[in-house]
C-alpha cells in the first residue's frame, strides 16, 4: 500500500515538473517571438534618426525599445534554459517553433508585414521539418565535468566542424560583398546560425561548470571553463550584430522561421558530431526527410515573399484550379497577371517564375521560326 502511494506521489511529482517545464517552454517562445518584433520597432526608430543597423550603424544602442527587445529575448532564453531542468528535451525543443508563429502574427499586426498564404505554408513546412530532425535526434550523453566536455570539443571530427564553421563565417563576413549581403537575408542568418551552433556547445559546458561548482565540485579552477565562456561572449556579440542587420533589412515573418530552421539544423549537427552519437537507419532517413522539408519550406518562403495572394483566390485555386471549365493554369485562378508577377520578381530580385504558359499563337510563331 505504501509502495503504491509512493508511486502515485512520484507520478504526481513528475507530472507537476513536466507541467512546469511545459509552461516555461511556452513562455520562452512567447518572449523570444515577441522580442523579434520589439527589436524591429526599435531598429526602425533608431534608423529614422541615425545610421541603420543594416548599413553597419549602432544607433540602436541608444534606443530604449531595442533594449526592451533584448531584455525580452534574454528572458526567453533564461526560461528556455530553466525548462530543460523540469522537462525532457523532446518536449522543450520543438516548442521553440511556436516563437515563429508568434513573431509572424505580431509582425502582421504591429509592423504591417503581411504574410501571404504561401508564406504560411512555408512556415508550416519549416516547422514540420525541424520537428522531424529534433524529435528523432539521439539523446546526448551525460557530461560529468568540464574536462570531459573539453575532451569532446578537441576531438578531430569536432575540430574539423569548428574550422569549417569559422571558415564559412569569415567568408560570409569579409569576402561576400556588402551589397550582396544587404539583398540576401541568408547571408546574415547563416552567420548567426553557424556561430550559434558553436555557442550552444559552449553554453552547455559553462552550464555544467556552474552546476558542478554550486554542488561543491569547483570547476572554476580549470582554464577550460573560461575558454568556453569566452566563446559564448564572442558568439553572442556576433549573433546580436548580424541578427540586428537581418531584422533591419528584411521582414520579421521571414527572418524568424529561416533563422529557427538554420539554427536548429546546425545545432543538431554540431551536437551529433561532438557527442559522437550513433543513429539507426530509421533516424537517419527521418532526419534526411526533415531536412528536405526544411529546404522546401525555406524555398517557398523566399521565392513568394513579394507575391500578393488573397486567401479567397487561393481557395479558388485549390478548388477550381485544375478542374474542367476552370482556369488552365494556377496564375489565372489566382487572378494574378503576368505583369504583376514580373514586377514582384523584379522587386524581390529572386528571379520569380511561376511557369505561365505562352499564348498559342506565340508558341506557333516560335515553332515556325525554329523550323
Amino acid at each position: 500500500m505504501d509502495a503504491s502511494n509512493d508511486a502515485a506521489a512520484g507520478g504526481a511529482s513528475s507530472f507537476s515538473d513536466q507541467t512546469i517545464g511545459l509552461m516555461l517552454a511556452l513562455s520562452s517562445s512567447l518572449f523570444i517571438g515577441s522580442s523579434f518584433v520589439i527589436k524591429k520597432r526599435g531598429l526602425r526608430r533608431a534608423g529614422a534618426t541615425g545610421v541603420r543597423a543594416g548599413s553597419g550603424g549602432f544607433s540602436y544602442l541608444l534606443e530604449p525599445l531595442w533594449w526592451l527587445g533584448l531584455v525580452t529575448m534574454a528572458l526567453g532564453e533564461v526560461a528556455n534554459f530553466a525548462a530543460y531542468a523540469f522537462a525532457p528535451a523532446i518536449l522543450v525543443t520543438p516548442l521553440g517553433a511556436i516563437s515563429i508563429i508568434i513573431s509572424a502574427v505580431l509582425a502582421h499586426y504591429l509592423l504591417s508585414e503581411k504574410l501571404n498564404v504561401f508564406g504560411v505554408v512555408g512556415c508550416l513546412l519549416c516547422i514540420a521539418g525541424s520537428l522531424a530532425i529534433v524529435l528523432h535526434a539521439p539523446p546526448e550523453r551525460p557530461i560529468a565535468s568540464v574536462l570531459q566536455m573539453w575532451a569532446l570539443a578537441t576531438q578531430p571530427m569536432f575540430l574539423l566542424y569548428a574550422c569549417c564553421a569559422l571558415g564559412a563565417t569569415l567568408h560570409l563576413i569579409w569576402v561576400v560583398p556588402p551589397e550582396v549581403a544587404a539583398s540576401n537575408m541568408l547571408v546574415y542568418i547563416a552567420i548567426c546560425s553557424i556561430v550559434g551552433s558553436l555557442s550552444v556547445m559552449s553554453c552547455k559546458a559553462v552550464g555544467i561548470a556552474l552546476k558542478l561548482t554550486l554542488e561543491g565540485d569547483n570547476q572554476l579552477v580549470y582554464p577550460q571553463t573560461f575558454c568556453f565562456a569566452a566563446v559564448v561572449v564572442a558568439a553572442v556579440v556576433t549573433q546580436m550584430n548580424y541578427l540586428n542587420r537581418a531584422l533591419d533589412l528584411f521582414s520579421t515573418a521571414l527572418v524568424a522561421p529561416i533563422y529557427y530552421v538554420m539554427f536548429t539544423s546546425l545545432t543538431v549537427t554540431a551536437s551529433l558530431v561532438m557527442m559522437r552519437q550513433r543513429q539507426t537507419a530509421a533516424q537517419l532517413l527521418t532526419e534526411a526527410s526533415g531536412f528536405v522539408t526544411i529546404v522546401c519550406g525555406t524555398f517557398l518562403l523566399h521565392t513568394t515573399k513579394d507575391v500578393e495572394v488573397p486567401s479567397g483566390t487561393f481557395m479558388q485555386l485549390l478548388t477550381r484550379g485544375g478542374g474542367s471549365g476552370g482556369s488552365s493554369n494556377g496564375v489565372s485562378a489566382l487572378g494574378l497577371s503576368s505583369t504583376r508577377l514580373a514586377a514582384a520578381a523584379a522587386e524581390g530580385g529572386d528571379g520569380l517564375e511561376l511557369g505561365v504558359a505562352p499564348p498559342p499563337k506565340a508558341a506557333q510563331r516560335r515553332g515556325a521560326s525554329q523550323r
